[in-house]
């Protein structure tokens, strides 16, 4: 009987050292693991798509994702991703202890200058969104009905455009036949008509537009610095 007690004892006290064990372990659990904030970037050209536009003071861990046809980076909070390739994704860890609102950006030359930049808001309310623009949509370039139709072929290189015709008489409708001859994305955009899209090496795209009435009109690429690099001209309609 007396070894039976004895052993009694023993059990008793083993139970209550894994208790108290296990006790600790679950008292500790809590603060085991940081809370982590996971945001999702979408660059392309020339903005960022953040899949919130507020976080928490902590630890967030950015998922940016190069949905764009050229090389992107994010950075934020003197932290940035190395440049991404089309397609191609990296991950970015930034603590912020402060509240505030850090800015975002590109560092790629000339793209925070053509819209790849906000703010993320840390701790705070974020700003609300400005309103759209109340602006009132024109005719400007749409086809006439009934006119003639010519087309312009347009080759886009580094750094020039082709045009197959530099003018077109009033009253005529214009298809441009636009071909990246290239090695770099291009678009062919001519202001205040109409913007092509920007297109990989070996792409093309074709657009009709009509021009009722004389006028200039400036062409450009929009990649960054292609235009300055000697990427424009003049289109005439001639009366």
């Amino acid at each position: 009987m007396r070894r039976a007690g004895v052993f009694a004892l023993v059990l008793a006290g083993l139970a209550g050292l894994i208790l108290g064990l296990s006790g600790e372990r679950g008292a500790a659990s809590p603060n085991s693991s940081e809370a982590v904030t996971r945001v999702t970037v979408k660059a392309t050209e020339f903005k960022f798509t953040l899949s919130r536009r507020s976080v928490p003071t902590g630890t967030v861990i950015f998922t940016v994702v190069n949905k764009g046809k050229i090389a992107h980076n994010f950075k934020i909070g003197n932290k940035r991703t190395r440049v991404i390739a089309p397609r191609k994704s990296a991950t970015l860890r930034v603590t912020f202890k402060k509240k505030a609102r850090y800015l975002y950006l590109c560092t790629i030359p000339g793209h925070a200058a053509a819209g790849m930049k906000g703010f993320l808001s840390v701790g705070v309310k974020p700003r609300p969104s400005p309103p759209p623009p109340t602006t009132t949509t024109t005719a400007v370039g749409a086809p006439i009905p009934g006119a003639p139709t010519t087309t312009i072929n347009v080759s886009m290189t580094e750094f020039h455009f082709t045009l197959s015709s530099e003018s077109v008489k009033a009253g005529t409708n214009v298809t441009f036949a636009i071909t990246n001859a290239g090695h770099t994305v291009h678009n062919f955009d001519l202001v205040t008509v109409h913007a092509g899209k920007i297109i990989d090496p070996g792409q093309s795209e074709s657009w009709t537009v009509g021009f009722p009435t004389a006028r200039s009109f400036t062409y450009v690429c929009d990649v960054p610095y292609h235009a300055q690099s000697g990427m424009e001209g003049t289109f005439t309609v001639t009366p």
